[in-house]
């Protein structure tokens, strides 16, 4: 059974006879898309976790691309009607949506276990662990056999509009120079599966031989890296033109 962000009205902790509990099937995943409080915040889904394996992409409470303001959500690509209705509960239908682009992306969605989402998005659950990751929606019962603890609550982040699944990397920086600089560093991944945009791994006062880390969450599954792009800038007019570099870039892919 695949539970699509289960209602939290009327049902968020009753009674397991009355709501969807892992003791409903085999096995039992959900997506939790829309879990603040129904008072005040008209959350929709329910938030604990009742399955086998609970989904939090996003951390469960608000989903990228649901903050656009009514008009250009209303007469969104889908038609008014779809739009309209995303508007008035568009955290509550990114679980289907989600679900259905995971049938065409069965290497997409990794959810990585972890005690919450800020602990995740700091990179303290990452990579997957040697059994590997689930996968959310579709593919999620590929993990069936792999569940070793009573709930186990997985999180990721996707895009704010079809295609939804990103891939996340770990990228590490180590920069070379004469002396420090203010600006930003930005990295793109090239590889067997395609290329990225530029991701900023950090921002601010830039020294040589300091190392940078930050965790991405790309567009593409880039397979085999072939090849990294490194940029830096400092937005403005420097009449005495430094120079930096990097001396190492080390990346890692959550999946393996």
């Amino acid at each position: 059974l695949s539970g699509l962000d289960p209602a939290q009205p009327y049902f968020q902790g009753t009674p397991t006879e009355v709501r969807l509990d892992k003791s409903d099937a085999d096995f039992v995943d959900v997506i939790h898309t829309d879990t603040a409080p129904t008072i005040p915040n008209l959350g929709f889904g329910m938030s604990p976790a009742i399955g086998h394996l609970d989904f939090y992409p996003n951390g469960g409470v608000e989903m990228p691309g649901c903050d656009k303001n009514p008009i250009s959500q209303i007469v969104d690509l889908d038609g008014i009607w779809e739009g309209t209705r995303d508007f008035v509960a568009c955290n509550h239908l990114r679980s289907y949506k989600y679900y259905s682009d995971s049938i065409l992306y069965p290497d997409g969605f990794l959810g990585y276990a972890c005690p919450s989402y800020n602990l995740f998005q700091s990179g303290n659950c990452f990579p997957c662990p040697e059994e590997g990751c689930p996968n959310m929606g579709h593919y999620a019962d590929k993990f069936k056999d792999k569940v070793k603890s009573d709930f186990v609550k997985l999180y990721l982040n996707t895009g704010e509009a079809r295609d939804f699944p990103l891939w996340r990397y770990k990228v590490t920086v180590t920069l070379s120079g004469k002396s420090k600089v203010r600006g930003y560093v930005n990295v793109a991944l090239y590889g067997s599966g395609g290329n990225t945009k530029q991701y900023q791994i950090t921002k601010g006062t830039l020294r040589p031989d300091d190392t940078y880390t930050a965790y991405i969450d790309a567009e593409i599954n880039v397979g085999e890296v072939t090849k990294v792009k490194f940029l830096w800038n400092n937005n403005w007019i420097n009449p005495t033109l430094p120079k930096l570099g990097a001396a190492t870039i080390t990346v890692e892919a959550g999946e393996n």
